[in-house]
């Protein structure tokens, strides 16, 4: 089997634990740690802004540096701090200290080592395969929803937040290290004498040679290498960070909200943990969807495929609006996570077929920091809107106007054509 497909199952095991204790397992561990130590939503929420600014900030570092260097010691170092940041959990006394190992230790270890560095891996050994491949790792990352919200708020009804804590660190170290060392290799396929996607060649072929035979692959898919200054004089790349900050409002409200959201309505912990976590799985074909119609998708319909999972969440919060009850819960969680997991191999196909392989962590890298601000206040402003008004309905009501901003502007975002001529695939910038 060709040996990307591996990558692919490590980067989503090490994704599947990693994101989802330190993405949606906060939305379980969010109520006990304030009612315990008491700090209002608004104050216990500031700890997942925390790592939403500190990846703002290091995100485009990140990407330079895994362009230039690989992405396997990135990946061996967030999973190493992850495990420790959760095991010092068990000491957190003060809203300080909190902070400090939930908001910057852990969120270094995860912006350093889960979003662009699993993502530049599988980008530069799949090209017309890559929405599958990425799919994959998405669907893991869907998975985690389903699995771990309920597990961890089973652990901590069984064992409290500060042994779940230590638990999941653990845990965290037995998976990612071995496959972060083993699996998530530096470079290129052509490094390693082989094409993307397996496509086979001549074993005898100088590396060079390899690597021309990469770049003509790639451009078959029309896929054209960028550099990132390149790639910041397009049209598309600033509708493309116009739409995602648009919407990185939506994910951090229906994520670490969704556990005090659903309990308010008189759930127990447990059972609302299985419920969203089922609700997760509904998304799981829509991983697969986006990923396979997205590798047969021309480049100038991709962002029409985006738009239209976008407008899916459009529907979910307009139906909630209309009716707030319970049973409306369903289509809104339901419509969001189908919508996510058709999204979320989109945004890495989007961007590696607009602007190639050899920039990608960089590019990317630079989106995300511009979606620094909304999704650092993101969850700040819901808990404090709750602990105003005791509701999330004036949430909704930003999140559905965003939403349909960022429907518009991304239909808008057309293929990108290149000033200038295509540079050496070691020039970044």
């Amino acid at each position: 089997m060709y040996f990307g497909w591996w990558i692919v199952l490590a980067c989503s095991v090490i994704g599947f634990w990693g994101q989802g204790i330190s993405h949606f397992g906060f939305t379980s561990l969010l109520k006990p740690i304030a009612s315990e130590l008491g700090f209002s939503r608004a104050a216990t929420s500031v700890a997942a802004s925390i790592v939403r600014l500190e990846g703002g900030l290091v995100f485009p570092v990140v990407g330079w540096v895994i362009d230039k260097f690989g992405p396997r010691w990135m990946v061996f170092a967030g999973a190493l701090i992850i495990g420790l940041s959760l095991m010092l959990m068990n000491f957190v006394h003060s809203l300080w200290a909190f902070y400090l190992v939930w908001g910057i230790l852990l969120g270094t270890g995860a912006n350093i080592g889960l979003v662009l560095p699993l993502e530049k891996t599988i980008t530069n050994w799949f090209v017309k395969k890559r929405g599958l491949a990425l799919s994959i790792r998405h669907m893991f990352i869907g998975l985690a929803a389903t699995v771990i919200i309920p597990l961890i708020a089973w652990l901590i009804s069984m064992q409290g937040w500060r042994v779940t804590c230590v638990i999941a660190g653990g845990v965290m170290w037995i998976i990612g290290l071995p496959l972060a060392w083993f699996f998530v290799k530096q470079h290129r396929p052509e490094y390693y004498g082989l094409l993307p996607d397996g496509v086979t060649t001549e074993d005898a072929a100088e590396i060079s040679q390899v690597i021309d035979r990469g770049v003509k692959y790639a451009t078959e898919a029309e896929e054209i290498e960028f550099t990132l200054r390149q790639a910041m004089r397009t049209r598309a790349y600033w509708l493309l960070v116009v739409a995602y900050a648009s919407f990185s409002i939506i994910p951090p409200v229906l994520v670490i909200h969704s556990m005090p959201f659903v309990t308010d309505m008189g759930i127990d912990p447990v059972k609302a943990g299985v419920m969203i976590g089922l609700m997760s799985i509904c998304g799981t074909p829509g991983t697969f969807i986006g990923g396979f119609v997205a590798d047969r998708c021309k480049k100038q319909h991709l962002r029409f495929l985006h738009a239209g999972a976008y407008f899916l969440q459009i529907i979910g919060f307009t139906a909630f609006l209309l009716r707030r009850t319970l049973a409306m819960v369903y289509p809104l969680f339901i419509l969001h996570n189908l919508s996510m997991a058709i999204v979320a191999p989109l945004t890495g196909v989007i961007t590696a077929r607009y602007f190639g392989r050899k920039a990608f962590g960089s590019i990317r890298g630079t989106i995300m920091m511009f979606m620094l601000p909304v999704a650092v206040l993101a969850p700040i402003y819901a808990g404090w809107v709750y602990d105003t008004t005791g509701s999330y309905t004036n949430v909704f009501i930003v999140c559905l106007s965003l939403l349909t901003f960022s429907t518009i502007v991304i239909s808008l975002a057309s293929p990108p054509r290149l000033s200038g001529q295509v540079t050496d695939i070691h020039k970044i910038t």
